[in-house]
């Protein structure tokens, strides 16, 4: 990569210049490995779940699942490429098409809901550390829930315990998170396929629900109303990963080349989602031969599993997962998002601290109270917001530049993505048009409206799609408008 022409000191630090070749060391494993890390965690575990309470068999789920993770692993591919041509993050990216200053929206709104993940998976994982020491105690600890708090005390220090393991890892850096990450995913695979096996020898098969057919069936409770679930569920299954379609390039931008970031996101994405939204589903469907009782939640199952040296593998194996899924995916991001707000005071290490810190302060655990709200209210929401984005980018990358950034003037004020004040209008007011029509739905979901014509809540059930289509055309009509000017 060669040197940057006078870049704009306020515009750039060390953490956010283009990468070096000697920085590009990303193998296909290395990209591989970072998708294994972040795909296998409880809320991957849990996500068919849903889909199989609203209905679904477990083949529908699952093959939902699937279908979801290979339509976003396209937006992810694309937004990947000028990370690896260009050696620049997601921030930096954005100036092109949103203006020096305007990269600020997309790039805060992405860190906003980062911010949010971070503290959902920190107490994912407090939770699975709580459940260990209660199964070394024989009982549950902590007593009474602290006041405002809901939480007892012993949750309390679970969590900040697990908040302060993650503080020490983004202490030392972005290569302390590829580390972590190559040598936790074969970890992670082995111990999912454990407790697959384990699941079935001990139900003596995988139990009823795997035989269970479809309520959309003929003669079911939901006869004919499969596509009324499956659309707006196949948008959540979009916007688990929309966060990361947006940000993929403050990873790839370390990756060799296209065919290391390609082939790297192509192996490790839609293949472990599927795999762990099978197991998921099958060693559930066993818990309800094992218990009695179908036991989504892994934290809860691994407390019951019984005998001490097992249960305390598999929860160290779930903190694992949670670690290397929270890092990568929930801390790069907004880090980024606040270096390239003020390259001159953040580091990566000060923007992981205040990512940390948030985390901490939303207090995650009544996040999650509704575990259907979480899912779907949550990951269709964001959707709509982030949906629009990912179609400015890459209308902006592929239709209108042709795959060619001008290096030099994303770092400068004089160059060609100063628009008007570091502004351009024409993202601004494309990604404002695209969110709209998804606001009625949004309202009506999240409980804020409940007279809303049902055309709104149908544009809403392919939110994503929606934002994405309408965001990217209108912006490449009205950057055609402004050159015509």
């Amino acid at each position: 990569m060669s040197a940057l022409s006078n870049p704009d000191p306020t515009l750039i630090n060390d953490d956010i210049r283009p990468t070096t070749d000697a920085e590009r060391h990303w193998s296909v494993m290395n990209m591989a490995s970072l998708w294994v890390g972040m795909v296998v965690c409880v809320p991957t575990y849990m996500l068919a779940a849903g889909l199989i309470e609203q209905g679904m068999s477990w083949g529908q789920a699952v093959g939902t699942v699937m279908l979801g993770n290979l339509i976003v692993l396209v937006p992810m591919i694309l937004n990947g490429h000028p990370g690896t041509k260009y050696g620049v993050p997601f921030p930096v990216m954005s100036r092109a098409a949103f203006g020096i200053h305007g990269a600020h929206i997309p790039s805060l709104l992405r860190a906003l809901v980062a911010c949010g993940w971070f503290g959902i998976q920190t107490w994912i994982g407090g939770a699975a550390i709580y459940q260990l020491l209660g199964v070394v105690a024989g009982g549950p600890l902590g007593g009474d829930p602290i006041g405002f708090l809901g939480i007892n005390g012993v949750e309390l220090l679970c969590f900040l315990g697990f908040w302060a393991i993650q503080v020490a890892i983004l202490w030392r850096g972005v290569e302390s998170i590829r580390i972590l990450e190559t040598y936790a995913a074969p970890f992670l695979i082995a111990m999912g396929l454990a407790l697959l096996a384990w699941a079935y020898i001990k139900a003596g098969g995988f139990g009823t629900m795997l035989s269970t057919p479809s309520q959309f069936a003929a003669g079911g409770a939901k006869e004919g109303q499969f596509f009324s679930v499956f659309f707006p569920s196949l948008t959540a299954m979009v916007g688990f990963w929309a966060t990361l379609s947006l940000n993929i390039p403050d990873f790839t931008r370390y990756a060799k080349s296209q065919r290391d970031q390609v082939l790297g996101q192509a192996i490790g994405l839609p293949t472990t989602m599927t795999l762990f939204a099978f197991i998921g589903v099958a060693v559930t469907s066993a818990t309800t031969v094992i218990f009695g009782e179908p036991i989504w939640d892994p934290t809860v199952l691994l407390g019951k599993m019984g005998g001490g040296f097992t249960v305390v593998i598999s929860l160290f194996a779930l903190s694992i997962a949670t670690l290397s899924t929270n890092i990568a995916a929930n801390v790069v991001s907004p880090a980024n998002a606040m270096i390239n707000a003020a390259p001159q005071k953040v580091t990566f290490r000060m923007g992981g601290m205040i990512t940390a810190g948030i985390g901490v302060a939303i207090m995650p655990w009544k996040l999650i109270a509704s575990t259907g709200g979480y899912i779907f209210t949550w990951l269709i929401g964001y959707s709509a917001l982030l949906g629009p984005i990912g179609g400015i980018l890459i209308a902006d990358y592929f239709l209108l530049r042709k795959t060619e950034y001008d290096l030099d003037g994303l770092f400068r004020k004089d160059g060609p993505y100063w628009y008007s004040g570091g502004f351009n209008p024409a993202a601004v007011i494309a990604l404002i048009i695209a969110v709209i029509p998804n606001v009625p739905g949004f309202a009506k979901a999240a409980g804020f409206a409940d007279d809303v014509a049902p055309v709104w809540t149908d544009i809403y059930t392919y939110a994503w799609f929606v934002g994405f289509f309408i965001a990217g055309g209108l912006y490449v009509a009205l950057m055609k408008l402004q050159t015509k000017d």
